[in-house]
């Protein structure tokens, strides 16, 4: 079915290992593999997904990526002594050969592109592939930092080729620099490449120049490639960084993009208790990272296993990943912004009881709770007239007291009872009422129907917004004659939906009977279709949007993307 997750994994990528000492060398073990999969087996997401059966790359499709000579040299490694192996791995850099590892190679890459085939296909949405050897450092002559083939850029020319893909993104989060993919990609408009990744000043491996922020692609493919690089490690860089790189740099460049297919070179090894990574991101942001990305090429999206070193974050890292191809709830991120060391669960529990409402407001003509309890029970509880009511109740009540007044006046009615509730609302009116940092106007001079200025609202202002203020609902309503179309509307649930573990209702107008089913079908967990052409935005409300970050980034420390620029680059 199109809803279906492939996952594709094969024991046989396990047998190969390290066969002399070397100290850089000995992280990557064949555990990687199997604990990641057992892992998946164990909390029954295996079960869950569509197994797709690895095949082996044909020669044609490696030379996709790399040269002739290269391959004729790893081809008789299967053959080598273990000097001989030796010294073919002393060419290169940080990696090793093994009698099976060009078997192992030709199958990861062949699981890259059997995963490609059934996302294009159709057979299924999106899916995962579990494979070893990691492939985003090998580059055409060479291999680099465990990788023999480059399993995502194969994947990547072969989308083009075999499928007719126009476009396609590579995001990498993988806690080193895929320079493998930045140079196979830099000229090519094409494919886009996002990565982030340690630098710390060309200290931090593969210590490369071109690692940089200012490597931006050569020739036709100049902006196609986009390097954060993080110059400070672990307790400056933390979840929040990892939202606010997502937010303000990638999404808006993706969104503009518009991809046909996204391809993740899924490394774990950004996660806490990583030898290689030393930083602290929690396994749950990838959930995040992944939903994201899932709302882009109308979810075609395919993550392809690259490093990760601490066996216990690696295998939650990616439980967290295929669960949220999958489709389920996302894992609530509290304490965001946070240094290093967490607070211990207070925080969290506090969050979790907190009754916190984040709002999109308009008129309502129409109630329709959507899959939470809660709400339905609230609903219940006003209709009985029963005054001991939860401050969600008293809001329902009090919305349908007035279905044809905007929130606004109903905030101010109802402040004191509804003390976590955040309410962001977008128009193309100036709003006169007074504006604070829990009620949030922000208009468009050409209105919702200018989809670039409401995109960059909804990334720019909305989704940092509402990962710092984390919600325990989402409560969205479109105004009559708001001129946000069904594409975009249907993208903006979509995204919301990661938050408040997707507790999301859906306010709507009694003739907006059209926007029922696109609705419906996002809440339902179908990909929102993709933002087809986005037209400049006007500049006024580039400024208007800068100037409501400005005045509310004292309050909003996920707001201030020069500080978090500043910080990335070090300052």
């Amino acid at each position: 079915s199109t809803m279906g997750t492939a996952l594709i994994y094969d024991e046989e990528m396990t047998k190969y290992k390290l066969l002399w000492v070397d100290p850089a060398c000995k992280i990557e073990v064949p555990e990687r593999l199997s604990v990641s999969y057992q892992a998946l087996v164990r909390t029954g997401l295996s079960d869950r997904c569509v197994a797709v059966p690895p095949r082996e790359a044909s020669d044609a499709e490696i030379l996709l990526v790399h040269s002739e000579e290269y391959l004729e040299g790893v081809k008789k490694t299967p053959h080598m002594t273990l000097e001989d192996l030796k010294e073919f791995t002393l060419q290169y850099g940080d990696v090793y050969f093994h009698p099976n590892i060009y078997h192992c190679a030709k199958l990861a890459a062949g699981s890259a592109l059997q995963l490609v085939d059934s996302v294009m296909t159709g057979t299924v949405r999106n899916g995962m592939a579990l494979v070893r050897p990691p492939g985003h450092h090998s580059m055409r002559s060479a291999a680099s930092g465990f990788c023999v083939f480059n399993n995502v850029a194969i994947a990547a020319r072969y989308a083009k080729q075999k499928h007719g893909a126009k476009r396609v993104l590579i995001v990498d989060w993988d806690i080193h620099h895929g320079q493998g993919v930045q140079y196979c990609f830099e000229d090519d408009p094409s494919v886009l490449y996002f990565s982030w990744h340690r630098y710390e000043h060309q200290k931090f491996w593969p210590n490369l120049r071109e690692s940089d922020y200012d490597s931006v692609g050569k020739g036709s493919g100049a902006g196609f490639n986009i390097n954060v690089p993080w110059n400070k490690v672990c307790s400056s860089i933390n979840l929040n960084d990892y939202l606010s790189a997502f937010c303000h740099v990638l999404l808006p460049v993706a969104y503009e993009f518009c991809p046909d297919l996204v391809l993740v070179c899924a490394g774990f090894d950004s996660a806490v208790g990583d030898p290689e990574g030393e930083m602290c991101a929690t396994p749950d942001i990838f959930a995040h990272l992944t939903h994201l990305l899932m709302n882009l090429a109308g979810g075609k999206l395919c993550a392809v296993l690259e490093g990760g070193y601490n066996l216990t974050s690696l295998a939650q890292s990616v439980c967290q990943t295929v669960q949220t191809l999958l489709g389920d709830p996302l894992p609530r991120l509290a304490n965001l912004g946070s240094p290093c060391e967490r607070s211990g669960q207070t925080q969290t529990e506090r969050c979790r009881k907190s009754r916190n409402v984040f709002l999109l407001p308009g008129n309502y003509a129409l109630l329709r709770p959507y899959l939470s309890h809660e709400m339905k029970t609230s609903v219940e509880f006003a209709a009985t007239g029963n005054s001991d009511l939860s401050p969600t109740a008293l809001f329902t009540k009090a919305l349908q007291k007035r279905l044809s007044a905007g929130i606004p006046i109903l905030l101010r009615k109802k402040i004191s009872v509804l003390r976590k509730m955040l309410v962001v609302q977008i128009s193309g009116e100036d709003k006169e009422e007074q504006k604070c940092k829990y009620y949030i106007p922000m208009c468009l001079k050409k209105g919702c129907g200018d989809t670039v200025g409401f995109i960059q609202a909804v990334l720019g202002l909305l989704l940092p917004l509402g990962y710092e203020y984390d919600p325990g609902l989402v409560l969205l309503s479109r105004m009559p004659g708001s001129g946000v179309g069904d594409c975009t509307w249907q993208q903006l649930i979509g995204l919301l939906k990661g938050f408040a573990k997707g507790h999301t209702l859906v306010l709507m107008q009694t003739n907006d009977g059209a926007c029922m089913g696109p609705t419906a079908s996002v809440l339902l967990g179908h990909p929102a279709p993709p933002l087809q052409e986005l037209l400049t935005r006007l500049p006024d409300d580039g400024d208007a949007l800068e100037r409501m970050r400005e005045r509310l980034q004292a309050d909003w420390k996920m707001l201030e993307t020069l500080f978090f620029l500043h910080g990335m680059l070090g300052g």
